[in-house]
């Protein structure tokens, strides 16, 4: 039992609905950081307007729609389970369960910039709880575990589930087939053809988003009448005819006379209606539990002050009912969503994924193929030669010719250049707000963000977004973050059940330790995520598709040689000391860290085609010192790599440690290297180019150094040494320093002169 001592059970509850509260603001926090993807998505990736309107834009609907939310609990009382089969005290563990596991959930998604659904995730938190905590009132009391179904709403998860699955794919489908006509239509260049159906286009699409308010965002607003929703719902078809003709002779005025760009418009409406949306229908995933506990309390507290019921004889029938929110409470739920909206790194970082995998453009991809990616896109290349091999040619060229980029789109250079235009920008918002607004009409449970996602991955399928150079990356983009909501479905429920179980044995003190827990990994989370975040900003680079200068080329390449640099030094003195202590810890780690080093110099050469095609015609000959420079830097990563892992896989297969004479030896060339590396980095990091020279004259005294060791070595095997696996790593150690040292050297003699010929030139 939760409470055994009557005489501070109040108080217990009170720090309870405490921790609620501290638990629903920090929900508030990860969950609009995890849903920002839904009506921010659009506007940001099309850069229609600045990012400052886009934010003021959307905390305007954010903050409208919280107001105005009807806060109606009925998923969170009765949605999932019957509260009537519940005692006060059983249900208060529920609620606790699923709002600490909420938090966690959503915490964790948002830290790896992967949205998922909060709706999904407070309905299956509270499905595994009410079940856990039923399993146990059932064995408790002997009963048969088919009496699950008695206190459980099945019927409303199977709706649920099936409204997933079906989301997912419709929202999919629907986004495609409305984007593949938009750009036979629009084409990519859209400007000349909005003279022509301009007015009608954005008719239909404002008059959609219309629709998506009154149904969608409106509909259970408490201070609409009765009979104004009876006379909406009665009328819907004579208000899209109205609305249809008014917004066509509007956005006809807007073109003509204020030379507004009709795209501009209906981006920003729509993310002024979906945040309106998302505020009004999914604050109670936020809310809903903390109102809900709360209520419960109240309801619990009278019939003790009336009657000294225990809060463990108390069945909560008084939650099948509806109840308001208090309108102050959802003014502060309002101000936070808001303030987390502008101030929320990981809100850009959720955000980031979708406009990533949607972009039109080339660029970094962030997910690596799997099997499934690779299967999916083979056979629709497949299928695609197929169709087009049976196609008539005047046709297929004619649909080509549609999808045809303009020049400028193609030879864009800027980094900062929209993920994609108007046209997709404006679909996924009006088939997003259409969708949406139809399921809900339907009483089908869908999820924004399931849909607003999968209509922006069809459209930019469609929209040939996914060429044979990206699609294997974007489809498994698109498989992991799919894959991540049936991941929270299943976490949501087990991580809810088990906390309800802990709770329920455990009572206060395992309570206690679970909030702590949670208050930890969320502090623990955001440190790490903003650590990275200062890390990412510190280690970024000139875009270097904005390079065209002979000097920004000697710049940026003075960075990359540096920080390689840097990281090589770092590195060889731990392997070095690590190998010396026989540390596997720690030499796993070096392992690992030296991933992070091949992954950065593997990065700047796949941008070495847009670096090319950025130069200026006067700087073109810099190509191929760019192109040996990381060249050099790549065969460093690679000694340097071979030197981590075989002192690691020496260790992990438990040879024998290296005699201390060999330990000494390593340590003297590591004190020698780390004065050479030290001196290249000052160079570099000060451009200080002249020293160079020096460094170049130093060099052999250092090689002869390496091979006198090697020499050393050979006498040893000839008199003393004994073991094969020793003497194989210590001679790979040696030579891979050699390497490591004649690379680094060809590298500055190659600076040196290219420096020297560009500042001859200038």
């Amino acid at each position: 039992m939760l409470v055994e001592n009557i005489g501070f059970m109040e108080d217990v509850y009170i720090v309870m609905l405490v921790a609620l509260l501290a638990l629903a603001i920090t929900d508030l926090v990860v969950g609009v950081s995890n849903d920002a993807i839904n009506f921010l998505n659009s506007a940001i990736g099309s850069k229609a307007v600045s990012m400052r309107t886009i934010l003021i834009v959307a905390s305007i609907g954010v903050a409208i729609g919280a107001i105005f939310s009807s806060g109606l609990m009925e998923v969170a009382r009765k949605g999932i389970f019957l509260p009537q089969q519940f005692y006060f005290e059983e249900i208060m563990i529920i609620f606790m369960a699923v709002m600490i596991t909420d938090v966690l959930l959503l915490d964790f998604f948002n830290s790896i910039g992967l949205p998922t659904s909060t709706t999904v995730s407070i309905v299956f938190e509270l499905l595994g709880a009410a079940v856990s905590i039923a399993v146990i009132k059932i064995y408790k009391d002997g009963n048969d575990l088919s009496l699950l179904a008695s206190y459980i709403n099945t019927s409303k998860a199977t709706e649920i589930i099936i409204g997933i699955l079906m989301a997912v794919v419709i929202a999919f489908i629907v986004g495609l087939v409305v984007q593949y006509i938009s750009r036979l239509i629009f084409s990519f260049q859209f400007e000349r053809k909005m003279k022509y159906v301009g007015s009608i286009f954005g008719g239909a699409s404002l008059t959609a988003i219309l629709y998506f308010i009154l149904i969608k965002g409106l509909k259970s607003v408490p201070y609409l009448s009765e009979d104004t929703l009876t006379y909406i719902n009665e009328n819907t078809l004579i208000i899209i005819l109205i609305g249809f003709v008014f917004f066509s002779i509007i956005s006809q005025l807007l073109m003509s006379m204020f030379k507004l760009n009709i795209l501009r418009v209906i981006i920003v409406i729509g993310t002024f209606a979906l945040a309106l949306a998302f505020a009004g229908n999914d604050l109670v995933n936020f809310i809903g539990v903390p109102i809900a506990a709360w209520q419960s309390y109240n309801l619990w507290e009278t019939a003790y002050q009336s009657s000294g019921t225990l809060p463990s004889e108390m069945l909560m029938s008084g939650l099948s009912g509806s109840v308001p929110t208090p309108e102050f409470l959802l003014i502060i739920a309002g101000g936070v969503m808001v303030v987390t909206l502008w101030f929320s790194s990981k809100a850009k970082a959720v955000v980031e994924t979708g406009v990533n995998l949607a972009r039109q453009g080339d660029g970094v991809e962030r997910f690596e193929p799997n099997w499934l990616s690779r299967s999916i896109v083979r056979y629709s290349v497949m299928f695609s030669g197929a169709v087009s091999t049976v196609m008539p040619k005047a046709i297929k060229n004619k649909i080509d010719k549609k999808f045809e980029k303009p020049e400028h789109h193609t030879r864009s250079k800027r980094l900062d250049a929209p993920a994609f235009d108007m046209v997709r920008a404006s679909v996924n918002l009006v088939v997003a707000s259409i969708l949406i607004s139809i399921g809900t009409n339907l009483k089908l449970p869908l999820s924004t963000t399931y849909v607003t996602f999968m209509v922006a991955m069809g459209s930019s399928l469609a929209d040939r977004a996914w060429d044979r150079e990206s699609a294997v990356y974007r489809v498994a983009g698109v498989l992991n973050v799919i894959g991540g909501w049936f991941v929270t479905a299943l976490v949501a429920f087990t991580a809810a059940a088990i906390f309800a179980c802990i709770i329920y044995y455990g009572g206060t003190i395992a309570l206690a330790i679970l909030i702590i827990l949670a208050v930890v990994l969320v502090v623990r989370s955001g440190i790490i995520h903003s650590r990275k975040s200062k890390e990412e900003k510190k280690n970024k680079r000139y875009n270097r598709t904005d390079i065209i200068t002979i000097n920004e080329i000697t710049t940026e390449t003075s960075e990359n040689i540096s920080s390689v640099i840097h990281g090589i030094n770092r590195m060889y003195t731990k392997t070095v000391d690590n190998l010396g202590y026989h540390d596997l810890g720690k030499l796993k780690k070096n392992n690992k860290a030296i991933g992070k080093l091949e992954e950065e110099v593997d990065e700047l050469k796949g941008n070495i085609f847009y670096f090319i095609k950025s130069l200026d015609d006067d700087s073109v000959e810099a190509s191929k010192f760019y192109i040996l420079i990381l060249d050099y830097l790549q065969d460093m990563t690679q000694s340097i790599a071979f030197i981590t892992r075989n002192s690691y896989n020496h260790v992990h297969n438990n040879h024998k440690n290296l005699k201390f004479n060999q330990i000494r030896d390593l340590k003297k060339v590591d004190e020698r290297m780390q004065v050479l590396f030290d001196d290249i980095e000052y160079a570099f990091n000060n451009h200080e180019f002249a020293k160079i020279d020096q460094i170049l004259k130093d060099k052999q005294e250092l090689l002869d150094y390496v091979s006198d060791l090697i020499q050393k070595q050979i006498n040893r095997i000839r008199t003393s040494e004994t073991s094969p696996r020793n003497t194989k790593l210590y001679f790979g150690l040696l030579l891979e320093t050699r390497d490591l040292i004649t690379s680094t050297m060809s590298l500055l003699q190659l600076f040196q002169e290219f420096y020297r010929e560009a500042k001859s030139t200038f």
